[in-house]
């Protein structure tokens, strides 16, 4: 009989241990760090990881696991056709591609993603897009789907941006502007996010990691270094928000969530040298 280790050495998903930071430029420098577990599951394996992990799960409670109703349409529903269909409108063909989902995973059933991002790729082409899942701490969510120009070497860096058009943090203005810059996770998973207003840059947010294997053994390590996880994810934004409002931060209103969940934005990756 093979040892777990061994019968998902071959699986595209796998755990990153890493760190995440927020600073916040203006008008006031105010920066935080915490440490997180992040998942990076591909869709087409998700049968696979419930089966053979023990203490994960697929739809079902367990220590760990991956509910679809906390992505995409949020209804429960199968992500790979949602993701195809999102892909389709917008003339991206990804030809069946692996779809990759990097997010915290939901640990003792619960889970909160203040952003989820997804890894489309074509199987020969290499990855084609990627989509920005955006939630916020009222329940709402809103996702920005951006292609990836054809012929990006595997590995390179991507640079990304797009508009604000959902609202996240009640400190930030809706008129601002997001850059992105990332590469596909490998070994090492890195991103940063810089948002702009139109008195220049406001914050930075890094998600820094180190891959490991999944395995039953990889998660109760994961779970025992972050047993809370979600509680402190959830406690660290709404102590960081109260710190900032008693700096002198000032709530900005809440506009109607977009009517599409979906932006899809027309630029192609903008090539950068390191």
């Amino acid at each position: 009989m093979k040892s777990t280790a061994s019968s998902t050495a071959s699986l595209r998903s796998c755990l990153y241990l890493g760190q995440v930071m927020h600073k916040r430029l203006k008008p006031f420098v105010h920066r935080f760090t915490y440490r997180v577990v992040s998942l990076l599951v591909d869709l087409d394996e998700l049968a696979t990881l419930d089966r053979r992990l023990p203490l994960f799960a697929h739809n079902r409670f367990s220590l760990f696991s991956f509910h679809d109703k906390d992505h995409g349409p949020r209804d429960g529903s199968p992500l790979r056709p949602w993701i195809d269909r999102q892909l389709a409108d917008a003339g991206i063909d990804i030809a069946g591609g692996p779809v990759r989902i990097l997010c915290f995973p939901r640990l003792w059933g619960y889970v909160f993603n203040p952003l989820s991002v997804w890894f489309c790729s074509h199987p020969e082409q290499g990855l084609r897009a990627i989509l920005y899942e955006v939630s916020n701490t009222f329940g709402e969510s809103h996702s920005y789907l951006i292609p990836v120009a054809p012929g990006t070497p595997a590995g390179a860096a991507i640079h990304q941006a797009c508009d604000k058009g959902f609202y996240v943090s009640p400190f930030i203005e809706m008129q601002s502007h997001y850059r992105f810059r990332l590469r596909e996770p490998d070994e090492r998973l890195n991103l940063l996010i810089r948002q702009q207003v139109l008195e220049g840059e406001i914050l930075l947010a890094s998600l820094n990691g180190r891959r490991r294997a999944l395995s039953g053994a990889a998660l109760a390590r994961a779970a025992l270094a972050h047993p809370l996880m979600t509680l402190k994810v959830i406690a660290a934004i709404h102590w960081e928000a109260l710190r900032l409002w008693r700096k002198g931060a000032r709530i900005q209103p809440r506009p109607a969530v977009p009517e599409r969940s979906v932006t899809q934005v027309q630029q192609i990756t903008l090539e950068a040298a390191e």
